[in-house]
Order: structure tokens, then sequence, then C-alpha cells
């Protein structure tokens, strides 16, 4: 896990910078009713963050757990596009240095737990942490456009 929290902390070093050349027009931006904005999209990674420090801990000492959420009902219901993006973006990176610090206190032999995340079948701790990451760079990618490549 070490490796994943060391990831988790280059992406949240990078962002720091990108993020404060997006315009609040940029961020406020919406392509069609249907799509986030990226201000929308920062709301859906804070709260995948707060999803996975669910899992990261609880994994640890439950057996199979179920903890997932419905992604549109939580970025419609906290009103994302409301909030300062200046808050936004602190909080996403305060809040993923906390969870790239559980990352490295999780102990080997809890990588293999597993967790009901709503899919067909239970996933690991191991593989749900590194599909944060995935995860993470996907929507990042839509926030920053061509600018920057989050691979």
């Amino acid at each position: 896990m070490n490796n994943v929290s060391a990831q988790l902390l280059e992406i949240i070093g990078k962002t720091k910078t990108i993020f404060s050349e997006i315009s609040d027009t940029e961020w406020n931006y919406q392509i069609s009713p249907s799509k986030w904005t990226k201000k929308e999209i920062l709301g859906h990674l804070i709260d995948s963050a707060t999803n996975n420090h669910q899992r990261f801990v609880r994994l640890q000492f439950e057996e199979n757990p179920t903890i997932y959420y419905d992604q549109n009902k939580w970025v419609s219901i906290q009103n994302y596009l409301n909030a300062p993006v200046e808050n936004l973006i602190l909080f996403f990176e305060i809040y993923n240095k906390h969870l790239a610090h559980i990352l490295t206190q999780i102990p080997e032999d809890k990588y293999k737990n597993q967790c009901n995340v709503n899919k067909e079948q239970p996933l690991t701790l191991e593989w749900i942490a590194k599909d944060y990451i995935r995860h993470m760079k996907h929507h990042l990618n839509q926030i920053v456009g061509e600018k920057y490549i989050f691979s």
C-alpha cells in the first residue's frame, strides 16, 4: 500500500498548481444538463474519498461490509455548484493526504479482506485502493482536459 500512498501524494502535489490555473468560469461550465461541471467532478472525487475512507478503515475489522453510494444523488444533494471552489480544492487535498496516511498503516494481512461495493462480486481492499487511484486519474483528466494528463 506504500506505493498506492506515494502515487496518491504525487497526484495531490500536481493538482494544487493545476487547479489554481482553472478559472471560476471553467469550474462552473456545464457542457449539458446531464454532465457534471468540473466543480461537480471535484465534488464527486471528494465523495469517492469519503466512501473509500470507510472502506480502507472498516475492511480491517469488519467481515465483508457493504459500502457503496449513489454518486449522482450525492453530487446533487450537496449542490457542489454553489460551494466555494477554494474550499473543495482544500478539502480534496487534505482528505487525500489523510487517506495516503491511512494506506501506509494497513497491515499486509488485511489486503485480501473483501467489501461489497454493489458489483457482481466483493472486491479486495488491495484492489479497491489501486482502483481509487485509477478512478481519480480518470476524473482528474476530465477536469484538466488536454492541458495536463494524469496517466
